[in-house]
């Protein structure tokens, strides 16, 4: 649903728009993933994701630029959905290897979409994701009060 849809045809609230962010982390299988190396460069890519109610995780390998730029310097911004209705994280990933991933992580990620980077070859490793900000917003009338999540505390949540 966006604002345009809305029973009252104004902007949602914080506590539907954290409620539909939550169903999109739940029920989305790709994200949109930007990163930016040590100069400035930017990459965009669209990666498969897990949410486990909690953190993001991701699967690349370690030697593309996004892998690098993550390896690096850990920040990392998520968009989910489309310009008119959109969930933008900004967070903090640490890479973790195969050999490091927690039990049931790798096989939660891989019934969500049905691809194992865990057979994909030693090159691929794992980002877990650990959101600082999220917002939501449809169109124009939404971009005041964005903010569901700020300094990775939920300001309502939706559920």
């Amino acid at each position: 649903m966006t604002a345009a849809d809305s029973p009252t045809g104004g902007p949602r609230s914080i506590e539907q728009r954290t409620r539909e962010a939550l169903e999109r982390l739940a029920k989305d299988i790709d994200v949109w993933v930007a990163t930016a190396d040590a100069t400035g460069e930017p990459t965009l890519v669209p990666l498969t994701f897990w949410w486990d109610g909690e953190t993001v995780w991701l699967s690349t390998r370690d030697t593309n630029p996004t892998g690098r730029n993550l390896r690096t310097s850990g920040r990392v911004r998520l968009c989910f959905g489309h310009t008119r209705d959109v969930v933008l994280v900004h967070g903090t990933a640490r890479m973790l290897t195969g050999g490091e991933l927690p039990a049931g992580v790798g096989d939660a990620f891989t019934a969500k979409d049905g691809w194992d980077p865990r057979e994909s070859g030693p090159s691929y490793v794992w980002f877990q994701v650990t959101p600082e900000v999220i917002q939501a917003w449809g169109t124009v009338p939404e971009m005041t009060g964005r903010d569901l999540m700020r300094d990775g505390k939920w300001l309502v949540r939706g559920d």
